[in-house]
């Protein structure tokens, strides 16, 4: 589905960006000035002549025509992270080498949203049309579709395997959808479905280890794979919220999923590594080894709490707070200066305090102590503890705080390294921030779900959420029976 089409020209460029400097005030005039901005036509055309000038309309028709063909190439991805503390709308172009350029971003506090679920449907909504609305000002396009992440403590997972017999003794791309249906045929809660199946590898008759299958000869094929499930409830009000922001879901993805697209290289993949993803509400977890995903998790243990024990500890607000840990906080107390002190505002009337940074950051670290120790006791438990030679890597906005990592190594005894987007280009030194890392890995999603469709044995596998919305029941029975019969 196309996500988004530019208009005819960029005209209003330095008028965009002015507004996007203002994108905080909250009047009706300015946002009905936005919302003006970007229903007015393009200036250009509208001054090279009157409405029914036929050179006018020509070039207009042209305009058209190239615009159309750029949709019809696929070549227009949103993401759309809509997390516990912000939502994220990033607009991305492929470039003619197959690059992902960034050509719109937009960002609000999220309002609505708590460890990942919506709370309020009306306070969500209003969250996500102020991104959608920056990022469209910024791009100067409108958007009508998007990649939307999901994350929460009501992701489930498990490892599953699927076994069918290989039709004509050649393993076709009928016999790998048979074989990963067969996979996710799994009993799960009726208050959850299916998000994703991620293929990890396939055996042969009795080769094992086999990453691409296709056309290779065999009479029974087996498929190990990651099924991932999400709360029924869950997604369809994270769909609801997108709709009534007048935008249709293209897909929906787990959040360290896409995080790891992003962030991850291939060769920390192959040689095992564990992705952490510290948001506002939740940390996501997730495991690699020999190039395929093999254990998630979700902590719900987070941001939001070290910003609850700031406001507790020091009695200040809790939007102070939040902006205290942005700018001063340190998760390791060795590293903060014991003479830079900050101003902690107080509650009420009251004057503003001082307060040593070296004393915030006592605060903070029994905080990120306590979560990094979870997180060490998940990998134990999941058994590969011992299997990620490349180590740990941190991303997330609360993963960006001064001694996080440090403290990560003491905890962890392996290698640890701050993850940030990579392989974009456009807006690039905006989105190199960990707190992006989501929002680009949705779009480098629909990438490859658009160029490529979506790969049966990368680290995505096939989205099990839209093969269930677009294929029907008896559809997906039919090519059961013939393949087996």
């Amino acid at each position: 589905m196309v996500a988004w089409t530019r208009p005819p020209c960029r005209k209003n460029a330095p008028l965009h960006r002015d507004l996007r400097q203002n994108a905080e005030r909250p009047n009706n005039e300015y946002r009905a000035r936005r919302l003006a901005l970007l229903q007015r036509p393009c200036g250009r055309l509208a001054r090279t002549g009157s409405a029914g000038d036929g050179k006018t309309r020509r070039r207009e028709e042209l305009i058209r025509g190239r615009t159309m063909a750029n949709v019809q190439s696929g070549k227009m991805i949103v993401g759309l992270d809509i997390g516990t503390s912000k939502v994220v709308a990033l607009v991305g172009e492929v470039a003619a080498d197959g690059s992902l350029e960034i050509v719109g971003i937009g960002t609000h506090p999220s309002r609505g949203l708590k460890k990942g679920v919506v709370v309020n449907i009306e306070s969500t909504v209003q969250s996500i049309q102020r991104a959608i609305e920056e990022a469209q000002l910024m791009a100067g396009c409108r958007i009508h579709s998007a990649f939307v992440g999901v994350a929460g403590s009501h992701i489930r997972s498990l490892n599953s395997h699927g076994i069918v017999a290989i039709r004509d003794r050649e393993v076709s791309a009928a016999d790998l959808e048979r074989v990963l249906d067969a996979a996710q045929a799994v009993a799960i809660p009726a208050d959850q479905r299916v998000l994703h199946t991620l293929p990890q590898d396939y055996v042969i008759d009795n080769q094992e280890g086999v990453r691409e299958p296709l056309g290779m000869s065999g009479v029974r094929l087996e498929a190990k794979v990651h099924v991932v499930t999400c709360a029924v409830n869950a997604a369809q009000n994270i769909e609801k919220c997108v709709r009534r922001c007048g935008l249709e879901v293209d897909d929906i993805i787990l959040e360290q999923l896409a995080s790891a697209y992003s962030v991850l290289t291939d060769d920390e993949k192959e040689l095992g590594v564990c992705l952490v993803d510290i948001g506002g509400g939740t940390t996501d977890i997730a495991i690699f080894t020999e190039g395929a995903i093999r254990h998630t998790a979700v902590i719900p243990i987070a941001g939001d709490q070290v910003t609850n024990d700031i406001a507790m500890a020091l009695r200040t607000p809790t939007q102070y707070a939040e902006e205290i840990k942005i700018r001063y906080a340190c998760a390791l107390a060795k590293l903060a200066g014991a003479g830079e002190t900050i101003k902690v505002p107080s509650v009420g009337d009251r004057p503003p305090r001082e307060l040593s940074r070296q004393a915030l950051a006592e605060v903070v670290e029994p905080r990120y102590d306590e979560l990094f120790t979870l997180i060490q006791a998940e990998l134990r438990r999941s058994g590969y503890e011992d299997l990620i030679p490349a180590g740990i890597v941190l991303t997330g906005g609360t993963a960006k705080m001064e001694g996080a990592v440090e403290l990560a190594e003491e905890i962890f005894h392996m290698p640890v390294r701050l993850g940030v987007p990579h392989s974009v280009k456009g807006l690039a030194d905006v989105v190199r921030n960990p707190i992006y890392s989501t929002g680009v890995g949705l779009l480098m999603y629909g990438l490859q779900k658009q160029s490529d469709g979506i790969s049966l044995s990368g680290i995505v596998g096939n989205s099990s959420y839209s093969d269930e919305t677009k294929a029907p029941v008896l559809e997906r029975i039919k090519r059961w029976v013939q393949g087996n019969f």
